[in-house]
């Protein structure tokens, strides 16, 4: 079946549910996560052995008080050999996308031949900040986010993420109602994919055990996916610009969630007897203006084509991390594309976006949506802070 050997194939997925900010999943840590997702991942291949993975990649963006070398725990966590060799990637919001392509890179040029990469973040956990070293020699501290200071705060001018949606919304003409349609059809979209067990195969339910008396539970369902109140949505307040067009709820949430795929190179997919999911055509990445950074995809996902040597009209599916609802709104016009192709299942809006994690799982989702939608090819793209995207292309195998 595999003729080249610097291919590189997808053999597992998984993923654990999105949980809400402070929600089901908050008392696990991002390295709890991040095992959870590449336990589950490794079960579905049992001819790969723990100990067989030679390398971890895994995105983490807000590593304050998470400990030494995220992705490590997460290996160790994950039952993985004391031997396997781990690196935390932080790329924003892209995090999880690039730990990918790391992989990816690390097997075609024959370091290794079976690598786990993905992503973790729980934002719940996320610490406030005070600097005191030097002392308070007078007066009141400051404490400041975490969340906002290393997640959703620009570098360069100190202005939210969400001024350079507005930017984004002004530039390409996105008015607020296309923002909260595209909101509705996201949140639409992602309750019919789990009602009708879209998600089942990628997500790897999570116990959380009972206290002080109370049961446990199992979560097994986005937990921002049931939220959806079109009344509020369409009557809430705009954020960041006083007669702007962003909202909380055209927005993506502050989440909690992990992910993990199974990379092997096509010797090892042989040697093993496995069945891919599917196969990496090429990837591309880009950058411009960090203001810009909402439609980076739409220069990232040209690169990726040409690297993998398809033409966008060959492209069956898009899975676009929905930052904000103008994010997937601009790229889509901009690149021209059907949007009926475009986050099928819906996205970070209705799903959550824990940012070291959403790179990897629009992957994740990908391959579920080319498995069960009949696709072939599908393309994966995620914007980052600083004005960069990361774009992969897959095909089903």
């Amino acid at each position: 079946m595999v003729a080249n050997p610097t291919d590189v194939y997808i053999v597992s997925v998984a993923r654990t549910p999105i949980g809400s900010l402070l929600g089901g999943l908050s008392s696990l840590s991002a390295t709890d996560l991040g095992a959870h997702a590449v336990k589950a991942a490794l079960a579905k291949v049992p001819e790969i052995e723990p100990a067989m993975v030679e390398e971890l990649y895994f995105g983490n963006v807000m590593s304050a008080n998470v400990g030494q070398a995220p992705a490590r725990q997460v290996a160790l966590k994950a039952g993985l050999s004391e031997k396997t060799v781990a690196a935390t990637v932080n790329k924003v919001c892209a995090s999880g996308m690039k730990a990918f392509i790391f992989g990816a890179q690390t097997i075609m040029t024959g370091n290794a031949e079976i690598i786990v990469v993905g992503g973790t973040e729980s934002m719940s956990n996320v610490p406030h900040y005070m600097y005191v070293r030097n002392g308070i020699k007078y007066g009141s501290g400051t404490l400041v986010d975490g969340l906002q200071r290393d997640g959703l705060q620009d570098a360069y001018d100190n202005k939210f993420m969400g001024d350079a949606a507005e930017v984004c919304a002004e530039t390409h003409n996105v008015s607020r109602e296309e923002q909260d349609d595209f909101a509705i059809a996201s949140y639409t979209k992602a309750q019919k994919a789990h009602s009708e067990g879209k998600f089942a195969s990628e997500i790897a339910v999570v116990e959380i055990p009972g206290f002080r008396g109370k049961p446990g539970k199992a979560i097994s369902v986005d937990e921002e996916s049931t939220n959806l109140n079109v009344e509020k949505l369409k009557s809430a307040r705009t954020v960041f610009k006083k007669d702007g067009t962003v909202t909380a709820p055209n927005a993506s949430p502050l989440n909690d969630g992990a992910a993990a795929i199974v990379l092997v190179s096509a010797k090892k997919v042989n040697e093993l007897g496995l069945t891919p999911l599917a196969k990496l055509r090429g990837w591309g990445e880009a950058a411009q203006e960090p203001v810009k950074f909402t439609t980076s995809p739409s220069l990232a996902v040209p690169k990726a084509l040409r690297h993998a040597g398809v033409e966008l009209s060959d492209v069956d599916f898009f899975e676009f991390n929905e930052a904000f609802s103008v994010v997937g709104i601009a790229n889509t016009k901009i690149l021209e594309l059907n949007p009926e192709k475009v986050n099928v299942y819906g996205g970070a809006v209705a799903l959550g976006h824990p940012l070291g994690c959403s790179g990897a799982r629009v992957i994740v989702t990908l391959t579920s949506i080319l498995k069960q939608e009949s696709g072939k090819i599908g393309v994966a793209a995620i914007c980052n802070g600083g004005g960069g995207a990361s774009a992969v292309v897959i095909e089903k195998i």
